[in-house]
């Protein structure tokens, strides 16, 4: 399922918080479905950067009980793939690099130090 389809969801609810999302809606100018996608979005970002919460993902992670694609779900493509080549370098496996060209990366400007 792509990112922009949509997916019905079925859910109980306490009456009353359904009754106050209405009241929102309605001096919003929205509908109750629009402001429950937008409470899911801002609480899954929340989660997402919460420390205690990416700490979470990385125990869960590193002790297999999530893949990487979930992962990248949960706190994106950047933060997964840093957990990945970490797990990678925890577990003694070899990184799949190209190997260096042969580009001065000091640019001629080493300094050597004396250590005597």
């Amino acid at each position: 399922m792509g990112a922009d389809e949509s997916r019905r969801v079925h859910f109980q609810s306490p009456e009353y918080l359904v009754e106050r999302l209405d009241a929102i809606a309605d001096l919003m100018g929205t509908d109750r479905t629009d402001l429950l996608v937008e409470a899911m979005q801002e609480y899954i970002d929340e989660q997402a950067e919460s420390d205690s919460f990416q700490q979470h993902v990385t125990t869960a992670f590193y002790e297999g009980e999530l893949d990487f694609e979930t992962v990248k779900q949960l706190v994106g493509a950047e933060q997964a793939q840093h957990l990945r080549l970490l797990k990678a370098d925890f577990e003694g496996e070899p990184f799949d690099l190209d190997a260096p060209d042969d580009t001065d990366l000091d640019e001629g400007d080493a300094v050597t130090v004396d250590d005597g």
